[in-house]
This record gives structure tokens, C-alpha cells and sequence, in this order.
């Protein structure tokens, strides 16, 4: 077992993740696919395996448990359909698809190259439920349960583009660096956020939080 495996696995073993041995390889090969494309596309600024392990796939990798803490809450299992906003290199979007393989994950992406590699990882990686869509996410109506973005934009423009995809029930998922007090106060009234959670990425030296929001109640 290589070393980035076995660092894999640990950084799972510390979000208390099970990951079956093809969940582990399709995350290695999902590191690697994204190191091909990066040297024609240049899809994300880092380069090197093990920090991209460590700022990329393991802080995707955070979220599952909360997500999973989420749905339970909301009464859902995994079998929902979630968006990915502003994807790019398919973070947390194909991370979601390779743990969650009942979840329809759908990545949107203004940048037709970045939608094209969803496509190729979906492919490669054998993920069915897993689609790159090149568009902009305020053309897109059809509702998910779950719209989630990771250092998109902040977090009013995150909510107004994408209000028209999420479910009136659903949830937005935003993952954020230190808490963003500043961008919370920034919100408009019908957007109403519920929980900021901490959390902590194996490995990595630096603050992460979901900031977990919903529509308003609409007032009588």
C-alpha cells in the first residue's frame, strides 16, 4: 500500500469514516485523474499528491459525517439529490458520489472544461449518479435536498444564485474557512442559517465550518 493510501486511510479512520477498499481506490484515482487534467486545464492550484489529499479530498471528506447527521435529521437517507455549486475540480461534489453511492450528485460549473472533467470522473470512476452540468446555477429549477459549495462566493451571493435549485424543505451547505460572522450578518431575511458547525480536517493546520442555512419561514 502506498503512502498516500495509508495516509487515506487514517485521515478516514480520524472523521470516523468506513471506507471500503473501493471506496479508498477511487479516491486515489480520483487524486490522480485530477493531477492529469490539472496539467492541460489547470483545475486547482494545488499540485502535489499529498497536499491534495490533505486540502482537497480529506477536507471534502469532513463533511460526510455531518451531511450524514443532516439527512437523519431531516428524516432523508441517501438516496437525495444534492448540488454541487461552482465545482470546479468536483469538491466536495465527486468526494459525495464516491461515500454516499445512493446520492444523485450533480456538479454545476460555469466553466466548460471543469463541468467536461465531472463528466470524464464520473466515467472513469464509475459513478452513475454522478453528472457534470455546464450552465449557470440560477438557470437551473429542478429542487434538491441538499445544495452545497466549498470557497465558492460568499454567502449571500451563494444563496440568491442557487435559491431557485434548492427544495423548500432542503438545506444549504456551505463550506466556509473561520466562521463568517461578517458574511452570516450579510444575509437577507429569507435566508435563515440554523447551525454553524466546526471541523476539524486531519492534517491540515487551518479553520473549517459548514454554515448550514435554509429559506425563512414566510411570515402570515
Amino acid at each position: 500500500m502506498g503512502s498516500l493510501a495509508v495516509a487515506l486511510r487514517h485521515g478516514a479512520g480520524a472523521l470516523e469514516l468506513e471506507l471500503s477498499d473501493a471506496q479508498i481506490s477511487a479516491l486515489l484515482d480520483y487524486i490522480a485523474l485530477i493531477q492529469k487534467w490539472t496539467r492541460v486545464y489547470n483545475l486547482t492550484a494545488v499540485r502535489d499528491p499529498e497536499e491534495m489529499l490533505t486540502h482537497h479530498v480529506l477536507d471534502s471528506l469532513a463533511v460526510v459525517a455531518p451531511l450524514r447527521g443532516q439527512l437523519q435529521s431531516m428524516g432523508l437517507d441517501e438516496s437525495i439529490r444534492l448540488l454541487d455549486v461552482g465545482a470546479g475540480a468536483g469538491l466536495p461534489g465527486v468526494v459525495l458520489a464516491i461515500c454516499c453511492p445512493t446520492m444523485v450528485v450533480h456538479c454545476v460549473d460555469t466553466v466548460a472544461k471543469k463541468a467536461a472533467f465531472i463528466q470524464q470522473a464520473a466515467v472513469s470512476l464509475k459513478l452513475p449518479l454522478l453528472s457534470g452540468i455546464h450552465a449557470r446555477v440560477e438557470s437551473l429549477t429542478d429542487p434538491y435536498s441538499v445544495v452545497t459549495s466549498r470557497a465558492f462566493a460568499s454567502l449571500a451571493d451563494f444563496t440568491l444564485w442557487s435559491k431557485g435549485a434548492l427544495a423548500e424543505q432542503g438545506v444549504w451547505m456551505a463550506m466556509k474557512g473561520k466562521n463568517p460572522e461578517a458574511e452570516v450578518a450579510q444575509l437577507p431575511a429569507d435566508v435563515a442559517v440554523f447551525h454553524v458547525e466546526p471541523l476539524a480536517v486531519p492534517g491540515l493546520g487551518a479553520e473549517r465550518c459548514i454554515v448550514w442555512m435554509r429559506k425563512a419561514p414566510k411570515l402570515a
